[in-house]
């Protein structure tokens, strides 16, 4: 029987010890390889001459070595007679906020690190909140230095309760504490003699036995179609990959936004048909009818289809240091789907947002809560092409809402309009959907 899969973040305050504490966990597995244990023994000795240093092991660029910070997100892989795990190493620097949220958004667990000696501080909290946001709802908050504080059982109480307000603002929490020594390895792999006042698991006892996440496979079917294919009169086929539920041959189908049903005829795969598939494999489906569905579209069934709407209220992860700009126009891509947006909000760099909005036509969707993969979306710059925000879809604005200037209230610049022409015209030569999009003078989209 194949063991179980947990996807781990780490997070936590610059200096907290989330690349020590990783580390300690792949060198106590013995998952450390005989060539990067040479490498890091032939590096500094961490303080007081208690062995190499084991946050090498994930700091790999050079200026995160150099600075003694992690900047990007590392993704390691270890294994226990019980589970297997991936653990993302993400910075905790307030520059790198966006780099944390990008390893927290496919994880199902988030180790937020306290340094015992400063408690639970304002990154903590973003980390915290960001990881809540992003759908995860089992939190560990490993107190690391404990060694600093010799080990005092006051200074783990007093800050269980300086993270009191912060979890009551936690949807659906189910939060631990756990006092470390990623250091020296206390309570980290097995229970430390220095701590007898803590009667809890390790922390790898507690990853052990975790909950597993709901599999993929048993929610609702969404297939976003990233490809048409056709290599001959005789076949049209829709690649992509199942984001969610399964499907068989026979099934019925239905396409969005346009509301089109058929059946399933062929599942086909690079190794040959088969009669059923589910998430998250990627395979080709053939259906009976030939219908108009192009890249972008989505497939699910009868009975248990997504939401549509043009306009969202959605929280928004803000990447960009050039701030959120109601008056200018972006392009959003939910899955394979990229159409124009408008927004209304105010958003700086690595700030967290309440903003609506308004796409050029409807909108297939799950709210994030109910589906990661079709409740999430990103935010691009129309003209730079770059990614300046990521968002979660938390449901329809009513129609009485009035908070949002329609599109034709707004309309964009002539500028803008020609230089998205351009952008997307480029774009339908790679498959890209749009819809019925009008860019004419004057008007709106």
């Amino acid at each position: 029987m194949e063991k179980p899969l947990l996807k781990i973040s780490t997070a936590g305050s610059v200096d907290d010890g989330k690349s020590t504490l990783i580390g300690r966990l792949l060198y106590d597995t013995k998952t450390v390889w005989e060539d990067n244990l040479e490498e890091i023994s032939k590096s500094k000795v961490n303080r007081a001459s208690r062995g190499p240093d084991l946050s090498l092991l994930m700091d790999g660029l050079r200026a995160e070595r150099e600075q003694g910070i992690t900047i990007d997100v590392a993704y390691r892989y270890f294994s226990t007679p019980k589970r297997k795990f991936i653990v993302a190493d993400t910075p905790g620097h307030e520059q790198y906020t966006r780099n944390m949220a990008t390893g927290a958004s496919t994880c199902d667990l988030a180790i937020i690190l306290l340094d015992a000696r400063k408690g639970v501080l304002d990154q903590s909290r973003r980390h915290a909140r960001i990881a809540s946001l992003l759908g995860i709802r089992r939190l560990v908050f490993t107190i690391n230095k404990m060694d600093l504080v010799d080990f005092s059982s006051e200074v783990f109480d007093e800050i269980r309760a300086q993270a009191g307000p912060l979890l009551a603002e936690l949807d659906q929490a189910q939060v631990d504490f756990i006092p470390v020594s990623a250091l020296d390895g206390d309570n980290v792999v097995t229970r430390s003699p220095r701590t007898p006042w803590y009667q809890g698991p390790s922390l790898l006892e507690l990853l052990e036995t975790a909950e597993p996440p709901v599999p993929a496979v048993t929610r609702t079917f969404r297939f976003p179609v990233q490809l048409v294919i056709r290599p001959h009169l005789d076949f049209r086929g829709y690649a992509g990959q199942i984001v969610s539920g399964s499907v068989n041959v026979g099934d019925e189908v239905v396409a969005m936004p346009s509301g089109k049903r058929s059946t399933v005829k062929r599942i086909v795969t690079f190794d040959g048909d088969i009669d059923s598939a589910f998430a998250p494999m990627s395979v080709t489906l053939e259906l009976a009818d030939e219908l108009d569905i192009a890249r972008g579209d989505l497939l699910s069934k009868p009975g248990e289809l997504p939401a549509t709407a043009r306009r969202l209220h959605t929280t928004v992860i803000w990447m960009n240091e050039e701030p959120l700009d109601s008056r200018k126009g972006y392009l959003l891509q939910h899955g394979t789907r990229v159409i124009p947006a408008r927004l209304h909000g105010v958003a700086a760099l690595n700030e967290i947002a309440r903003v609506e909005v308004e796409v050029a036509e409807a909108l297939p969707y799950d709210t994030y809560r109910e589906n990661r993969a079709t409740g999430g979306f990103i935010l691009i710059d129309p003209i730079s092409n770059l990614t300046l925000g990521a968002g979660l879809i938390e449901g329809e604005v009513e129609r009485n809402e009035t908070t949002l200037e329609s599109f034709s209230d707004a309309p964009f610049t002539p500028a803008e309009r020609r230089k998205l022409r351009a952008l997307m015209a480029h774009m339908k030569r790679f498959g890209f959907s749009f819809g019925e999009v009008d860019f004419e003078e004057g008007e709106g989209i």
